[in-house]
């Protein structure tokens, strides 16, 4: 374990370095390289996404990691055109590129509601056709709050109530997706965490915003894995 680990590091010290230089493809490759869900989980770990990723029997070679990584390549491109949204590559639990976009709950929802307002329908819209276009990536899509209390609730009422409104904003996230003809089947996941996994200090009203946040991540489907694998052979 300890030598998987040395290799993930210098691995990820690779790809730091590579940063920019070097697109999803190349990175896809030498990740598909680096080789299989053991290295990818520790990967996913250190860019928080151990949850995100399909969920498949073996190690993916650099072949197929470049081809996976060359689609990303081209989702991500189209999810930097949407209003609103910050976009980044990321790495999946399967060590593959995947893509994070991450919609600001400012423009989302009024404080301490769900319902969403008339500028994120906009960025949802376009963002929907993004997701259309690229129908062989799954979806996980997560919500979050900052650590703010609710009125007349403790500490522990408060995480639950956070929670509860984060599960709410992602649903409505979902349910707005698959109202502009997103598939329900791409979409593989819908959660709230509340508080946790927070981005910025939450002791700042600039750190709240940037807590109070929808993630969507685009990330390979086992059956693009699958066409991948045997393009790659």
């Amino acid at each position: 374990m300890k030598s998987l680990k040395s290799i993930a590091v210098a691995l990820c010290a690779a790809l730091v370095l590579a940063g920019c230089n070097v697109s999803n493809t190349g990175k896809g490759a030498m990740i598909g390289a680096g080789g299989g869900a053991g290295l990818g989980a520790i990967i996913g770990a250190i860019a928080g996404n151990t949850a995100v990723g399909a969920v498949i029997g073996g190690a993916v070679g650099a072949g197929a990691g470049a081809l996976i990584g060359k689609k990303m390549d081209k989702a991500k491109k189209e999810a930097e055109a949407v209003q609103n949204a910050q976009v980044e590559a990321v790495t999946d639990a399967n060590g593959l590129e995947a893509v994070k976009v991450t919609f600001d709950s400012g423009i989302l929802f009024a404080s301490g509601k769900s319902n969403l307002s008339s500028t994120a329908m906009t960025s949802l819209f376009q963002f929907a056709n993004v997701l259309k276009s690229n129908a062989d990536c799954d979806v996980a899509v997560q919500g979050y709050t900052d650590n703010a209390g609710w009125k007349n609730c403790n500490a522990a009422q408060s995480q639950q109530k956070n929670l509860e409104l984060s599960q709410e904003r992602a649903q409505s996230v979902t349910t707005y997706l698959l109202s502009q003809g997103v598939s329900s089947t791409q979409i593989r996941s819908t959660q709230g965490f509340g508080e946790s996994n927070p981005v910025a200090d939450n002791s700042t009203a600039a750190g709240k915003a940037q807590n109070r946040r929808v993630e969507v991540y685009m990330y390979a489907s086992q059956k693009m894995i699958q066409e991948a694998q045997q393009q790659a052979q």
